[in-house]
């Protein structure tokens, strides 16, 4: 989700988190935690995050009783209201891979204020 989130964050900044930037974070200073993409895609961010959605997709793990957690640490690392993010989850009813458990698709909608 957090990879998602980046993305989202460089969607609006125009300036590509997940490729070279994290590149050198994770292959040259050892960097893994997915957190540290965020923080670095909001350093190109001006303006606010106002909302951020996420619809997620897996047959495992099961998300709906993760779902509270995930928006608090969310709002911490945005530094937003957890009534501001808004997960959804499916299993897709085993109609696609990520339904039939070979995978997690996430996607993510961010609204923002950008000066």
């Amino acid at each position: 989700m957090l990879h998602a989130l980046t993305n989202a964050i460089s969607g609006i900044t125009g300036v590509n988190i997940l490729g070279e930037i994290a590149d050198r974070l994770c292959l040259e200073q050892g960097i893994t935690d997915s957190s540290v993409y965020v923080r670095e895609a909001l350093k190109y961010l001006n303006g606010e995050i106002c909302h951020v959605s996420f619809s997620v997709e897996c047959l495992k793990p099961k998300i709906s009783p993760k779902i509270p957690d995930m928006k608090k640490s969310i709002a911490r690392l945005l530094n937003i209201d957890e009534k501001n993010i808004g997960i959804t989850a499916t299993t897709g009813e085993g109609l696609t891979d990520f339904g039939k458990g070979l995978g997690i698709q996430c996607f993510c909608i961010l609204t923002a204020l950008v000066k």
